[in-house]
């Protein structure tokens, strides 16, 4: 017996052992991850902050003897030339991905709920039919939809990347928000119309307030994918007042020379919305993405 017992405890220490391995393992990789992730942006953060001579020094100064705001406060000041173009680009992007992520929510949400609550002829091919140009890089429709934003006179506007981004967002968007109404029961909405609410009253105030999270989620990656993208803004748009900070921000480079310490403080500044709605509404997102990846 004291034998049995023995065997019994090695067993579970090994045991122990092996899931405290995976454990720390698992640790180690996030504390990888987060300085992979954050470094760059500790990096930018310092470069920002430095004179154009220092940030050119090599070996470079990991700290600035003499730390400086003057980057930032030439891009918010309006009354110099590149704060008036920095201010432009950044109401630009914003109005962009501001509209590219109301219309893709309009759009998705009764989309993606149709796809979930209805049965009609090619239902399924329809739906892959949607998915189906996710499996193609972006670059093989930039020519194709130039000629078509040529043709219908939308080069140069903002329309044009509107509708870009909402060709690339919608599949998507649609797919996270069907996975999250199939988890919504139907019985809810059944009881509301036993109780006299029509089937777009039972939508709005049941099944909307429960989907809260994924559509959340929706406008977070409908928001990014237009607030980071940048080959379409650079080959439809070529006006200066048209720009979006993305390909605006190239001003900082020139044939002789780049200012570095303003395109970090300027690449910083871009990465800021994103980060804060992020922080702001990650858990609606995680939410979403369980929710609506396991099917109950």
């Amino acid at each position: 017996m004291s034998t049995i017992a023995e065997t019994s405890r090695r067993g579970q220490a090994h045991r122990r052992m092996r899931i405290d391995g995976w454990r720390w393992g698992g640790r180690i990789f996030l504390v990888f991850m987060l300085l992979y992730t954050a470094l760059p942006m500790a990096w930018m953060l310092i470069t920002s902050i430095k004179s154009g001579f220092a940030a050119m020094q090599f070996p470079p100064q990991w700290w600035p003897d003499q730390p400086t705001l003057a980057s930032y406060q030439k891009l918010l000041d309006p009354q110099n030339s590149v704060g008036q173009d920095f201010l432009r680009f950044f109401w630009n992007s914003l109005y962009v991905s501001a509209a590219t992520t109301v219309l893709s929510v309009i759009v998705a949400v009764p989309a993606a709920y149709a796809f979930s609550r209805f049965t009609f002829p090619g239902r399924n091919f329809l739906f892959f039919t949607v998915l189906l140009r996710n499996m193609f890089p972006a670059v093989i429709f930039l020519v194709p939809l130039f000629i078509l934003m040529r043709a219908i006179g939308l080069v140069n506007t903002h329309g044009s990347l509107v509708l870009t981004y909402l060709t690339f967002g919608l599949p998507l968007a649609i797919w996270l928000l069907k996975g999250f109404y199939d988890n919504i029961p139907v019985q809810l909405e059944q009881a509301a119309r036993i109780d006299g609410a029509t089937r777009f009253q039972a939508f709005i105030l049941i099944v909307m307030p429960l989907s809260t999270p994924g559509i959340i989620a929706t406008a977070i990656y409908s928001f990014i994918g237009a607030w980071n993208e940048y080959i379409y803004a650079y080959t439809f748009l070529s006006k200066n007042e048209q720009l979006t900070l993305p390909v605006g921000i190239q001003r900082f480079f020139s044939e002789n020379t780049t200012d570095f310490p303003g395109l970090m403080a300027a690449s910083f500044m871009m990465s800021v919305p994103v980060v804060v709605l992020f922080l702001v509404l990650q858990r609606y997102f995680v939410r979403a993405l369980t929710e609506g990846a396991v099917k109950h």
